[in-house]
């Protein structure tokens, strides 16, 4: 069964700003700039009022903890010079042309007690969905150089010390943050803002070109009506089993590899099926193999709150391989947690346990696969042996699913290529992209460990806007490696709508259809 926990109270989200937050965004400038230089409530109000879907803000379990203003401007008023007063209107937001082919960011709080969280991160990527959106030419503003103020007698000049800054010999706070969002700077503004001292008046002139601005075909919007956007960047760890003496120890490795993804701006990270296996080795009694699963299903808790707490910490969607759960009804299930970085968490069970899951294990499929809505789009979860039933797929993609994730873990080759082959196909009848994620390395000595095989991969369909064989990233086997690959949701919906074949459109409707049978009250769709 896939289903929202709603018991996670931690959730956090980017969303439009509305007319009722203003009064807590005047408190969130004000512990920012001090009240004297904080936004009064006129001020916000104008923002919203002039360009109500450019205002955005970073809600976290209830409390603003950030906020992003932004307005339409013509090309040539936002690449000349200017000061912060004069090109926003007295920073109500006022000089916004609703025929104006750039995006100007005004303003970027963060609450100081969330820095670290990577909210600015999530409020400029708000910024760049918002201008691919509406196909503008890109995204235009004055950068604060917070680390000048300290550092102008060891570089002698503004332009020095911005040079240090773009060539590494220097890190500012806030410049060094906007190049690594890919920002670059085509000069510098001079009495931007008189007022902050830190960065002596001076403002970086920054700018991100759209890199989508030939006409683009229809895309489904993501999860709470924000833009999505035309690329997907994705991760999939080839996780290699160790020894460890403690759930710490394991959360070190999970999070070093979440942390890895994250600093390569990936939206989302995928890990292997069974990943907690390793899990065994703590106490390593042993038992029989039913006796070992059952107690592996007690770390469920810890497993849950791990990948929960990753995916907001880092500001990355989490499909977290998969952890055997014990059910209400004393079952044990295959369970994948998919922890999106709003703070919700969405569970996939498997529907088809192997053999040997069933035989050794005991373990009970699951009765339904949902599609996920997240901020970059619609996905579905196949866990293993469930890609080789392409059923499965097609109900996911039916649903809207433009990208499946396949944790696996396969002990031979030969159970490997069952895997990827069948993950080749789905991505070829469907035209979707097939994220899958293996373990790597054996534990010798840990009871009910099996060996294991692994070569992570990331599919696409096989059609000239694709990698020429359809693979977009490929691994080593058996070697713990990362693999990245930014994935074209422009490409995808043209290949359905327009590709050399259009396997979605050409079905034969009146020849055949499959139909998912509604178990446990489970609501169920036809395709």
């Amino acid at each position: 069964m896939t289903k929202t926990n709603s018991r996670d109270k931690r959730r956090l989200l980017v969303r439009q700003a509305r007319l009722d937050d203003v009064p807590r965004l005047v408190e969130l400038t004000a512990l920012v700039y001090t009240p004297e230089w904080g936004h009064s409530a006129e001020m916000l109000r104008g923002q919203q009022a002039h360009f109500p879907e450019g205002q955005f803000v970073a809600e976290y379990d209830g409390d603003i903890v950030g906020y992003c203003a932004t307005f339409r401007i013509d090309e040539a008023t936002a690449l000349k010079p200017h000061s912060w007063t004069e090109i926003t209107g007295g920073g109500f937001g006022s000089r916004h042309d609703p025929e104006g082919d750039w995006l100007y960011g005004m303003e970027v709080v963060v609450h100081p007690k969330m820095r670290g969280m990577r909210i600015g991160q999530r409020l400029y990527t708000a910024r760049k969905n918002l201008c691919t959106e509406l196909k503008l030419r890109g995204i235009v503003f004055g950068g604060r150089i917070p680390g000048l103020s300290k550092a102008i007698k060891r570089f002698s000049s503004a332009e020095n010390y911005v040079q240090a800054v773009i060539e590494g010999r220097r890190r500012d706070p806030t410049l060094s943050f906007q190049l690594r969002n890919g920002f670059e700077m085509i000069g510098l503004l001079h009495n931007y803002e008189p007022g902050d001292h830190q960065s002596l008046g001076y403002a970086t002139h920054m700018v991100w070109r759209n890199p989508a601005l030939h006409d683009q075909p229809d895309v489904p919007h993501a999860s709470g009506g924000l833009p999505m956007p035309s690329t997907v960047r994705v991760a999939s760890v080839q996780y290699q089993q160790r020894r460890i003496r403690s759930f710490e120890e394991f959360a070190q490795q999970v999070e070093y590899f979440t942390d890895i993804a994250a600093d390569y701006n990936a939206d989302f990270v995928t890990f292997p099926e069974l990943i907690t296996l390793q899990l065994l080795s703590i106490e390593n009694e042993e038992l029989s193999p039913n006796d070992t699963i059952r107690r592996l299903s007690e770390w469920t808790p810890q497993v849950r709150e791990l990948f929960g707490h990753l995916a907001v910490r880092y500001n990355i969607n989490i499909i977290g391989g998969s952890h055997p759960t014990r059910m209400d009804d004393g079952d044990i299930h295959n369970v994948c947690y998919i922890c999106l970085r709003d703070g919700t968490m969405h569970e996939q069970e498997k529907l088809h346990p192997t053999p040997s899951e069933r035989n050794v294990w005991g373990i009970t499929g699951g009765d339904t696969t949902t599609m996920i809505q997240t901020d970059c789009g619609p996905i579905g979860v196949m866990i293993c042996y469930d890609s080789e039933y392409p059923e499965v797929a097609r109900h996911l993609i039916d649903q809207g699913a433009l990208m499946l994730f396949v944790p696996f873990c396969t002990d031979v080759r030969e159970g490997y290529l069952r895997v990827r082959y069948c993950c080749q196909a789905r991505a070829i009848e469907n035209q979707c992209y097939v994220v899958m994620s293996g373990n790597v390395g054996n534990l010798p000595g840990v009871y009910n460990f099996d060996i294991q095989y692994g070569q992570s991969c990331i599919l696409t369909p096989c059609d000239f806007p694709f990698a020429r064989d359809g693979v977009a990233a490929d691994s080593t086997p058996n070697i713990e490696t990362v693999l990245f690959a930014d994935l074209s949701l422009e490409n995808l919906a043209r290949a359905r709508n327009s590709g050399t074949v259009t396997n979605l459109k050409d079905r034969r409707f009146d020849l055949y259809e499959t139909r998912w049978r509604r178990r446990n009250k489970s609501s169920a769709t036809h395709d």
